[in-house]
């Protein structure tokens, strides 16, 4: 066993050698890039994650096609600055944390669209956030060779954060939260965005159920302005005849770490009690909605499939069912391909090979989990994963506790992706399949018929099997769960076989199923983290 260990860490460091670029013999770039701030653009200096983008086509902008790993992407690198004047550039050069490359010197010499962005907004955490400070791109010839002093301005300033005009059934609301301000120190707001029935407005004296519906990662609340334009499967469904009047609630997938997955955690706050004590309902009472447990259901997919089905468990009596499809990782035993209990390291699996990220239908590697996790190493404050506010960096943060310096404590290693089981023993609250187990005595009357689950098979991020963990408990369970788990063979990210109209006429149907007696608040809610 000692050496099988000891072979498991040689492999690992020699993959992580080789990912890094070591070597005597590594070449070093003579490029430098320099980038200005516009005199008049902000008043005052700046602090922030300064990126260079290296694009080779300009429509999107190289900063608009930052996202999940792809052959195409933009090389990325990225520095922290700190008081950032006019007249004072900043240098961005071969010392930078780069993506995909191994480092600058390995840039292949060719004609690029070259953009900068300051990323200096701290409540919304991420790229094209309001606030950040950007350049147009700018297309020239590089080549890492030859030596070069590329003159960059961040002369644009992102528009501040506000709710887009409202519409005949859509409204936009964004509210202080007097929980999650008291947490940060500082105002924090809570957005949605609200869609209403068709016939809100025949009868001021009607009252309508809640359907609160969670996107996938980082999916915004102005995405129900999408969801309503001519054509689309919710606009058809919310046109059809007899389709059940609802009231539609678009969580907001952006907070101070990345999505803030919408529960209680030591980083973000308690973001489980904002939404369902603050946000929820003050929506109820300004678009008048039921206010009742019956009436109110979650339905989401991908992050929003976590969320839904963690929403409904941390807050049993709460909610009256949750619609959940391709869920993120339910049972951490199964994190996409990753156990954070008994793995050693997050990139590299147990038989010595990179681990993989995502797969497409056929079961070929589109990235690794290295290469994921090196855009989110370059995005991060201190080439930190854990600040990136990408997909990574905001599980760490809603799950895992904060450090000694007040931030993330990270799950592993940004650099060799060893794991700190210690970090894993506190995920445990987020669990969920775990959460269940334990405290299904009690959960399981309050949920039964709640949850129902749609994944499937060929899932590009491998979430399927953290779903067969769960039912593996869940078909066991006592008292039964009586809900329902779907798997779809051969289908991808993100698959949902229902239709709006059906989904609708599920939750309507559920709203007439017996309730169970709601918790005193002063009792405690076993569920919640």
């Amino acid at each position: 066993m000692r050496l099988l260990r000891l072979l498991f860490t040689l492999s690992v460091a020699l993959v992580a050698a080789a990912a890094a670029g070591a070597g005597p013999d590594r070449a070093e770039s003579r490029l430098r890039f320099e980038v200005s701030l516009r005199p008049g653009l902000v008043p005052s200096p700046q602090d922030g994650r300064l990126l260079v983008l290296l694009g080779r086509k300009g429509d999107p902008e190289p900063r608009q096609q930052v996202g999940i790993p792809d052959r195409e992407d933009p090389v990325i690198l990225g520095r922290d600055v700190r008081g950032l004047v006019p007249g004072r550039p900043a240098e961005v050069d071969g010392r930078a944390a780069i993506y995909p490359l191994i480092s600058l010197a390995g840039l292949p010499p060719g004609d690029y669209f070259v953009q900068a962005v300051l990323a200096v907004n701290r409540d919304l955490r991420g790229i094209n956030r309001p606030g950040d400070l950007f350049g147009a791109p700018v297309r020239m010839h590089l080549d890492p060779a030859r030596r070069a002093r590329i003159l960059l301005e961040l002369s644009e300033k992102e528009p501040p954060d506000a709710p887009p005009p409202d519409g005949e059934f859509v409204r936009y609301m964004r509210i202080e939260s007097r929980l999650l301000s008291e947490f940060h120190h500082r105002p924090i707001f809570l957005r949605a965005g609200v869609i209403l029935p068709r016939d809100h407005g025949k009868d001021p004296a009607r009252r309508f159920p809640l359907r609160v519906h969670i996107g996938g990662y980082g999916a915004r609340y102005t995405n129900v302005a999408n969801w309503m334009e001519p054509g689309s499967d919710f606009r058809r469904a919310w046109e059809s005849e007899g389709a059940p009047p609802l009231i539609v609630l678009h969580l907001d997938g952006a907070g101070p770490f990345g999505d803030p997955y919408q529960v209680d955690s030591a980083t973000n706050g308690p973001y489980g009690e904002a939404v369902t004590r603050e946000l929820i309902p003050a929506v109820e009472e300004k678009f008048r909605g039921l206010g009742t447990p019956l009436s109110r259901f979650l339905d989401g997919g991908s992050t929003g499939g976590w969320v839904s089905l963690a929403l409904q468990m941390f807050y049993p009596d709460f909610f009256n069912g949750t619609w959940s499809s391709c869920p993120d990782g339910v049972d951490f035993r199964g994190f996409q391909l990753l156990d954070i209990y008994n793995d050693e390291n997050a990139y590299v699996n147990a038989f010595g090979n990179e681990r993989p990220g995502g797969r497409d239908v056929n079961g070929d590697v589109l990235f690794t989990m290295r290469r994921e996790l090196q855009i989110e190493n370059v995005l991060g404050n201190g080439d930190r994963w854990t600040l990136s506010g990408g997909q990574w960096g905001a599980w760490n943060a809603a799950y895992g506790p904060r450090g000694a310096d007040g931030l993330p404590a990270p799950l592993w290693d940004p650099r060799t992706g060893a794991i700190d089981h210690r970090i894993a023993e506190a995920w445990k609250r987020y669990d969920l399949r775990l959460v269940l187990q334990q405290g299904w005595p009690a959960l399981g009357p309050r949920l039964r018929g709640k949850i129902h689950v749609w994944v499937g098979e060929a899932d590009t991020f491998f979430l399927n099997n953290a779903v067969h963990l769960l039912e593996d408990f869940l078909v066991t369970a006592r008292p039964p769960f009586e809900g329902s788990i779907v798997y779809g063979p051969r289908k991808e990210h993100c698959w949902f076989p229902l239709s709006q109209r059906e989904l609708m006429d599920q939750m309507a149907a559920a709203s007439s199923r017996p309730g169970t007696h709601p918790v005193d608040r002063d009792q405690g809610n076993p569920g919640r983290p």
